[in-house]
């Protein structure tokens, strides 16, 4: 089965101001379809044609180069666009409140920690909010990787990921990835990033 690019789950203008709909457009449309059109051109013919999404990104040390990074990139992007909402931001709630709380001390301090990860986060990459051990940590990582790899730093399961790739940002924020960092916050679906939480533990 080939892979297909998911359609967003709201309009590309609705997380203004703060991720335009031109970056929408281009991001899902063009860079996220090319990486769904490499991963099928990179796994047709071969051992890994009818595996999942999941157990490619699971073996990424053991797969070819285009396998490991579109198949990160389809996974991390698919994963990107149901933690964004129009109107989010009004914070996490419930266990995963008490769970952000009792680790960062408070909402700001979880912001705090995601947005040094993704600020100093050499190049392109994500920053992570994760659950391993049934903890929560931040961690990043480079390129298309992200923390379900074997070849993650860290790894544990995905609760929020942020793009920090300037393909993500550089329309409206050029080279302040530190402003689209704090902006990114005010779109956050913590209704969807509480279920990624629940379904971790």
């Amino acid at each position: 089965m080939a892979f297909t690019l998911p359609q967003l789950p709201y309009a590309p203008e609705a997380l203004e101001p703060y991720i335009d709909a031109a970056t929408m457009g281009i991001h899902h449309g063009k860079h996220h379809q090319a990486y769904v059109d490499n991963l099928n051109k990179a796994i047709a013919g071969t051992e890994h044609e009818n595996k999942s999404l999941e157990e490619l990104v699971a073996s990424a040390g053991s797969i070819t180069p285009a396998v490991r990074n579109n198949g990160g990139g389809h996974w991390n992007h698919s994963f990107f666009w149901q933690i964004l909402a129009p109107g989010g931001g009004e914070g996490p709630t419930g266990a995963l409140a008490d769970a952000i709380n009792s680790t960062f001390g408070s909402l700001d301090g979880l912001k705090e920690k995601v947005n040094a990860a993704g600020t100093t986060r050499f190049g392109s990459g994500w920053a992570w909010l994760i659950s391993k051990d049934g903890k929560l940590e931040v961690s990043s990582t480079p390129n298309q990787d992200n923390p379900l790899m074997d070849v993650a730093e860290v790894k544990g399961k995905p609760v929020l990921g942020i793009d920090v790739w300037e393909h993500a940002y550089y329309l409206k924020y050029q080279n302040r990835r530190p402003e689209y960092l704090g902006a990114i916050w005010n779109v956050i679906n913590w209704k969807k990033v509480a279920e990624n939480f629940a379904a971790a533990k």
